[in-house]
């Protein structure tokens, strides 16, 4: 019997070994900025596979605990966290995961630089990402609606890289009644001898061990009573803790037992008279929360790209150790097939999420233009939705490349498939997200500007070798053209029937054309002809999947399912 074993994948330098990444910050970025960056980036890069991936690992095998009552009996629940997740908490601070993009030291430059290191983070993060995602949210939140008193003290915890005083932040919205519903939320707020203080449970609650969260609640008037719907919603801030170290009248039911983020301590819990304070007046909560939401869709986004490298970059290194009839998987041609076409999947959704990055960081140095700022309203539900569905997918194929040894725990290959679900959950569901995109065209008048971004892009394609690419891309783009108004037409529940097709195409088609502007920038002044091969691949597909469901149709949609 031989007593050979096959080789385990090796993680290199993930920002050395990332030739996209490398790649698409010399396009965007000045020549300067690169020259200060990059050594701070090759730093993490190596560090996502050393220490940090150890704090993650430790952060994994001991999972959070909580203690309800101390020996004595009294009442204390606390959450207990491995060292991993403190230190990883520490690192996130050093590194500047959230001071960047608020310090601005590289003007609208500043969030692609940050969310570059976030993107390298991520994978080896335990999925720290989720409390960081909900700090820099609620750091926006105040930033723009915030009084002297938010922004003297949580602001500058939010933003600090010193790990003795960096803050992260809970977003607490989820309630028995409904997830992504929050006009059903029933937590109240009592203004109680001049202070609010909210009463209400609160179902899911991710990154307990923050020091303070953003949450809504219904104001009670002098009477009692409440606005129902979203309407009757404002934004209030909780600090977790007194000055004693005292839970802020929060009782902590139970810790939640998930498929996945195991390391991320989430809780279902009370708050029974908890002290708050009133953000941006009363009223006008969901609105204002929006501005948190753009921001950890973002991250999201940002977290299934960087779950699909990852993935695809074990797979790819094991493809060239692992031998299987008389050869490596690297020389098999269906294997290579099936690796090539997730990394086209991940180029295509890098290429969208970044561009999204590049517009945030326009707009919040006023740098934006008009039709710049709704294509980034329109973008942000559209990337978080379709990113995520294609994080589950490449996990999935990924696991599967390995064998066997993809479904072992201890290889951590599963990790990156059940991480991985949660994100087409978080920060709102896909058919949320897709309705979410038909309120961007209505309200915001997106779909034109959107059009109009997309056309100007591939004006500029010149290139014989993706002439081809880019006449497919203009046929996909006039089918939603005629798609719209003819869904409108034909009523409401038309649209929404096909909303979540239509966002899919809305999104193909657009990441074809930023992978077209790639493709023609790199050939030209790198001499690559990589993203040629890959924007072909993605362009060449079918890129506008609509569907036209008619009132029979839907009726015999009715009868299959129930």
């Amino acid at each position: 019997m031989s007593d050979f074993f096959q080789e385990a994948p090796v993680l290199n330098n993930q920002y050395q070994s990332d030739k996209l990444l490398k790649s698409y910050l010399k396009r965007l970025l000045p020549s300067d900025i690169i020259e200060n960056i990059e050594k701070d980036l090759n730093n993490l890069g190596e560090r996502v596979t050393t220490d940090i991936l150890d704090m993650a690992n430790d952060a994994e095998k001991n999972t959070p605990q909580l203690t309800q009552f101390d020996p004595w009996g009294n009442r204390i629940d606390k959450i207990v966290t491995s060292q991993g997740w403190k230190l990883l908490d520490q690192v996130a601070a050093q590194e500047g995961m959230i001071a960047i993009g608020y310090e601005r030291k590289y003007q609208e430059f500043s969030r692609i630089y940050q969310f570059a290191k976030l993107y390298l983070f991520n994978p080896s993060s335990a999925l720290y990402t989720c409390p960081l995602a909900m700090t820099d949210g609620a750091t926006k939140l105040i930033e723009i609606y915030g009084d002297e008193e938010l922004k003297n003290e949580a602001y500058q915890h939010l933003t600090s890289r010193d790990p003795e005083k960096f803050w992260t932040s809970g977003q607490w919205m989820t309630e028995k009644v409904g997830g992504s519903d929050v006009g059903q939320s029933e937590t109240i707020a009592r203004l109680e001898n001049g202070e609010y203080k909210l009463y209400g449970t609160k179902w899911f609650t991710s990154a307990t061990t923050s020091q303070m969260a953003i949450t809504l609640a219904r104001i009670e008037d002098e009477n009692g009573k409440t606005i129902d719907g979203s309407r009757g919603l404002s934004l209030f801030y909780i600090k977790l803790h007194d000055e004693k170290g005292n839970l802020n009248n929060i009782i902590i039911h139970r810790l939640k037992d998930k498929l996945g983020t195991k390391a991320l301590p989430t809780a279902e819990l009370t708050l029974n008279g908890t002290i708050a304070k009133l953000i941006g007046g009363e009223g006008g909560g969901v609105r204002k929360i929006s501005s948190l939401f753009n921001i950890t869709r973002i991250y999201n986004a940002t977290s299934s790209i960087a779950f699909m490298r990852r993935g695809i970059y074990l797979a790819k290194d094991y493809a060239k150790r692992r031998n299987a009839f008389g050869k490596k998987l690297s020389e098999h041609p269906l294997h290579v097939e099936t690796l090539a076409n997730l990394e086209v999947e991940f180029q295509a959704a890098f290429q969208t999420v970044f561009y999204t990055v590049s517009l945030l960081g326009k707009d919040e140095l006023d740098k934006a233009t008009e039709d710049e700022k709704v294509v980034l309203r329109l973008l942000t539900p559209l990337i978080k939705l379709y990113t995520a569905k294609q994080s589950i997918k490449v996990a999935s194929e990924v696991l599967e490349s390995f064998g066997g040894a993809g479904y072992i725990e201890d290889t951590g290959l599963p990790k990156l498939l059940r991480d991985s679900q949660v994100l087409a959950i978080w920060e709102g569901t896909t058919n949320i997200l897709s309705l979410d995109v038909l309120r961007a065209i209505d309200k915001e008048k997106a779909f034109i500007p959107f059009l109009k971004n997309i056309e100007l892009r591939l004006e500029n394609i010149s290139l014989e070798q993706l002439k081809k690419s880019k006449d497919n891309v203009y046929d996909s783009l006039n089918k939603i053209k005629e798609f719209l108004p003819f869904a409108i037409k034909n009523g409401a529940d038309f649209v929404e029937a096909s909303a979540r097709d239509f966002a899919y195409s809305l999104f193909r088609v657009f990441a074809a054309s930023l992978m077209l502007e790639h493709a023609q920038w790199s050939f030209e002044y790198e001499n690559d002809s990589l993203y040629i091969i890959t924007a072909n691949r993605w362009c060449n597909k079918q890129l506008a999947e609509l569907k036209y469901p008619d009132d029979t149709y839907r009726q015999e949609s009715n009868i299959i399912l129930f």
